[in-house]
This record gives structure tokens, C-alpha cells and sequence, in this order.
């Protein structure tokens, strides 16, 4: 059973910072685009960060200059270092990515269980 684990989410204060890191587990074949989503209470989630499997990556106007989205291919792990938080950044923050469990197989849409940050004022 393949498994997106997030970790790395908490209580922060303005300005600071936190590294948030998504470790993908179990029969993985391969790993193509990975991405870090938000929901913040009463919104829909919205895309924060992505990168690709050469390392392209993209993020959200609100973010950029902030985050930078990272992977390591050989942990299996993508990271997410957030710096200048603001109250605005409050979120539950969840790990996406396509994997391949098998050469036979399609590439699978999985998503992590989520972890909370609190920016606080």
C-alpha cells in the first residue's frame, strides 16, 4: 500500500518559519509531479507549490519568495520550507503526487492525510 505522510506543521508567529516534509511509503515504481495544497477554514483548497520530476517548479503569487519547494528522489520525500509566515498562510497543508506502483500500472493521484499550521498574529 502505497502512502503520502506528511509532517512538520505547527504553531508559529509571524514572520517565522517552518519546513514542512511529505514522505512518500510502501511499492513505488516511480514518482512524477509533487505538490503542496492548502485549505483554510471556508476556502477551497488551492494549489501552493508543485515540481516536477527534472525539479521544474511553480508556485502561488501569494507564496512566491517565501516557499521553495524541494524534493529528494532518493527518500522518496518532497519539502516545503515556508519563511516570512503571515496569518494569511493559516492552513491545514497537504502533500500530492502521482505514483506508479508497477510498470503496469497508470499513475495514481495520491494525497496525504494533511498537516495543520497556525500562523500566529
Amino acid at each position: 500500500q502505497v502512502q503520502l505522510v506528511e509532517s512538520g506543521g505547527g504553531l508559529v508567529q509571524t514572520g517565522g518559519s517552518l519546513r514542512l516534509s511529505c514522505v512518500a511509503s510502501g511499492r513505488i515504481f516511480s514518482i512524477n509531479t509533487m505538490g503542496w495544497y492548502r485549505q483554510a477554514p471556508g476556502k477551497q483548497r488551492e494549489l501552493v507549490a508543485s515540481i516536477t520530476s527534472g525539479g521544474s517548479t511553480n508556485y502561488a503569487d501569494s507564496v512566491k519568495g517565501r516557499f521553495t519547494i524541494s524534493r529528494d528522489n532518493a527518500k522518496n520525500t518532497v519539502y516545503l520550507q515556508m519563511n516570512s509566515l503571515k496569518p494569511e498562510d493559516t492552513a491545514i497543508y497537504y502533500c500530492n503526487g502521482g505514483i506508479k506502483t508497477s510498470p503496469l500500472t497508470r499513475y495514481l493521484e495520491l494525497w496525504g492525510q494533511g498537516t495543520l499550521v497556525t500562523v500566529s498574529s
